[in-house]
């Protein structure tokens, strides 16, 4: 076994989660910081680094040999996080500047979803593939695309962005980037409880809990039950995601596609409806030719393996 280890850290808008991971894809130790916290990013910086070394230190005869970052809006190119919406930080930050200085170690950043989608062609189903898709089901829709057994960054770092290539071009549905009808704005945990609702609203109905803690979780348990608006709900959702796929199919020809994520976890509510629309809007040509898979991926440690696996990756380039 080797005796070296890297961080993997992944941010978000409420916590930041790290953990020191080895060559095998074990999370040692983990821990998490809170990041809104932090109005600065230098600080943030020097509390998050203080804290990793301490955890370090529990690691008796290992190495600490790179730090990978997965972020909202992070750039691979540049090493930077840009305009991210969520985080404290606002504009331009330059992140892996930061933390190659505090630790004089190698440092690669991403986009959180990029990030994940390394994690399951390193640890998890897309082994030896080459070609494959990973989204992200949460809050939002992210995803990865891998091609050729690497990262599809596109010119500027910023390639991939599915949840926000537009769906519906008449929707009322607003975007947290501004724009109506993406993608995510149908097929997320936020874009379920929309339809949901606006189920409930055609059929004239209440729900019968205060609407504000209404989330994908509870239209989940509805649906598991029979609740007709709630299976509804799922179907269209379903069918959105599964058109959505199959056109990226005829751009990308994957493999496989992964879907990670709250929403996912929803089993064959979400799979079945989604498979059907994928093969029904197939191009011939494409047809039984691609799986659509669940994450392999566990929801607690992938956000920090995908950022592991990203400077393991780098690592492994330059080695």
């Amino acid at each position: 076994m080797s005796n070296k280890m890297v961080v993997g850290i992944d941010i978000g808008g409420t916590n930041t989660k790290f953990g020191l991971v080895d060559e095998d894809g074990n999370v040692l130790v983990q821990d998490k910081v809170n990041t809104a916290a932090f109005k600065k990013v230098e600080d943030f910086t020097h509390v998050l680094t203080a804290s990793i070394l301490q955890l370090a230190l529990t690691q008796d005869d290992m190495e600490l040999v790179g730090v990978g970052i997965g972020s909202p809006n992070g750039n691979f190119y540049t090493g930077t996080v840009e305009f991210a919406p969520n985080l404290p930080w606002k504009g331009v930050v330059h992140l892996s500047k930061l933390f190659h200085e505090a630790f004089n170690l190698p440092v690669a950043l991403t986009n959180d979803a990029k990030a994940a989608a390394m994690g399951e062609m390193r640890f998890g189903g897309a082994k030896n593939m080459k070609d494959f898709l990973f989204i992200t089901l949460g809050t939002g829709l992210g995803s990865g695309i891998v091609s050729n057994g690497a990262l599809v960054y596109g010119h500027d770092g910023f390639a991939g962005e599915m949840g926000h290539t537009i769906i519906k071009e008449d929707s009322n549905r607003l975007c947290g980037c501004g724009r109506y009808g993406c993608l995510e704005t149908y097929t997320s945990a936020t874009g379920i409880r929309k339809s949901y609702m606006k189920f409930l609203a055609e059929k004239d109905k209440r729900a019968a809990i205060d609407p504000k803690k209404i989330d994908s979780a509870y239209i989940f348990q509805l649906a598991r039950e029979g609740d007709e608006e709630a299976l509804q709900a799922f179907k269209y959702t379903g069918h959105i995601l599964g058109l959505a796929l199959a056109n990226a199919v005829t751009y990308f020809s994957p493999k496989a596609i992964f879907l990670f994520g709250g929403l996912a976890q929803s089993g064959e509510l979400i799979f079945k409806p989604t498979r059907e629309s994928f093969e029904k809007n197939l191009l011939k040509v494409y047809q039984g030719k691609v799986k659509i898979l669940h994450s392999s991926l566990h929801d607690g440690d992938a956000a920090i393996l995908g950022a592991a696996s990203l400077i393991w990756n780098e690592l492994s380039l330059v080695s």
